[in-house]
């Protein structure tokens, strides 16, 4: 599963690619969790293990894909 974060007064996004098992409800219910805090912070660990942090004052906006969907790169037909 893929999440992806806007920051404030940031023009890059932070991409996260969450580990295989991650469900779209627990990923909903932590962002409202931390979101719901003025001083909360918003944890995700990505599928290597690394530990990402956002103070959920700075956050612009979220958003959540499948990740299970395959992507395409190139010129392809079907």
């Amino acid at each position: 599963m893929d999440v992806r974060i806007g920051i404030i007064q940031t023009v890059k996004e932070l991409d996260i690619d969450l580990p295989e098992g991650t469900t779209h409800a627990d990923v909903v219910a932590d962002v409202d969790k931390a979101l719901t805090q003025p001083d909360g912070v918003l944890w995700f660990t990505d599928k290597r293990g690394r530990r990402v942090a956002v103070p959920s004052a700075k956050v612009a906006y979220i958003e959540i894909g499948g990740g299970g969907e395959d992507r395409r790169v190139g010129f392809g037909t079907n």
